[in-house]
């Protein structure tokens, strides 16, 4: 196990170029202990004012086709990564994080010098989804489709596709055709 203090102004290297490994980072004054065979995955904003941590793996990974998203990501699809909110550690540039609420069920957090979108929080299922393309050396591997009934980009890959999302969220759980 290694300890891992949370914050942007404790900065220390060791035995490697790579700012994560082997040291502590901090934001509050707790610390907590991680394993030491858990990675620990770096992304920041488009210009980098805003930069964070994940730490293990995701709860889950696939592909968003609701209209919120769509609009949110610019894209006809987005592809998502939901994380327990203790796994994300903000190393530099809280105070750049601008937050919007479309919805209760999602505070979508962006750079405020970029504009650059970082994660959204979603209370209700106590995860946040950090945007797949912005982790670095994150191995993406999606296992479902939500909101697939409002797709505008069908995409036939053999993984699940839900009409909403799975039943354990709140959703009807229900299948639907590629």
């Amino acid at each position: 196990m290694k300890l891992i203090r949370n914050s942007p102004i404790w900065k220390t290297r060791k035995e490697s170029n790579d700012p994560v490994a082997g040291h502590f980072l901090f934001i509050d004054e707790t610390f907590k202990e991680i394993p030491m065979d858990q990675k620990v995955y770096k992304g920041h904003c488009f210009c980098g004012a805003v930069e964070f941590t994940v730490t293990g793996e995701p709860d889950a990974m696939g592909y968003c086709h609701c209209e919120s998203c769509r609009h949110w990501s610019a894209g006809p699809v987005n592809a998502f990564t939901l994380w327990k909110p203790t796994a994300m550690q903000i190393t530099r540039g809280a105070e750049n994080i601008g937050t919007y609420n479309k919805t209760p069920q999602s505070a979508r957090k962006w750079c405020k010098t970029c504009g650059g979108h970082i994660f959204s929080q979603h209370p209700g299922w106590n995860l946040i989804d950090v945007f797949a393309p912005i982790l670095q050396n994150f191995s993406f591997q999606p296992a479902i489709h939500v909101h697939y009934q409002e797709s505008v980009l069908r995409i036939a890959d053999g993984l699940p596709k839900m009409k909403d999302v799975p039943k354990e969220m709140g959703g009807s759980g229900i299948s639907i055709a590629e």
